[in-house]
């Protein structure tokens, strides 16, 4: 197997990219929820006020993998990268490749000057619970998440 190149992500990888997250919302018993288009995607990522960052895993000319991300304030911490989605396709699942990504993301929150990084991770989830854990990662039970859709 060929050893995945981890960079940043650019506008072309979109598509490539709303296929694993697309993928990634079937694996969550979710595919219905995934509601932006990919017009959308691409624009809130590389348009005139672009609101995401991510990093990729390529192996070859296929996307494998991303890590997404985008700058949170809190008043309590200062800025934070917020990570949306972590994502490996599941032929590649195992092989490192999430851990790179996740590498990388949190070594460009220290270059920044960022204060951490956030991020969710379903209860169920048990594989990502543990590879959280080998962070050493915070796992917070008082917030309970809410969210208004318009």
């Amino acid at each position: 197997m060929t050893k995945p190149i981890i960079r940043a992500a650019i506008k072309s990888d979109c598509p490539q990219m709303f296929e694993l997250i697309k993928e990634l919302a079937i694996y969550e018993k979710a595919p219905d929820e995934v509601t932006v288009s990919l017009a959308e995607f691409e624009e809130a990522g590389f348009g005139h006020n672009p609101i995401w960052g991510a990093f990729v895993a390529e192996v070859g000319d296929e996307i494998v993998g991303i890590s997404l991300y985008y700058v949170r304030y809190s008043t309590w911490k200062g800025r934070r990268l917020y990570l949306e989605d972590l994502i490996v396709t599941e032929k590649m699942r195992g092989l490192g490749m999430g851990k790179q990504l996740f590498d990388r993301t949190l070594a460009y929150g220290k270059e920044c000057g960022y204060h951490g990084m956030v991020w969710q991770v379903l209860d169920w989830n048990e594989s990502a619970i543990k590879f959280y854990e080998r962070y050493k990662a915070d796992f917070d039970s008082e917030w309970i998440n809410v969210s208004i859709t318009y």
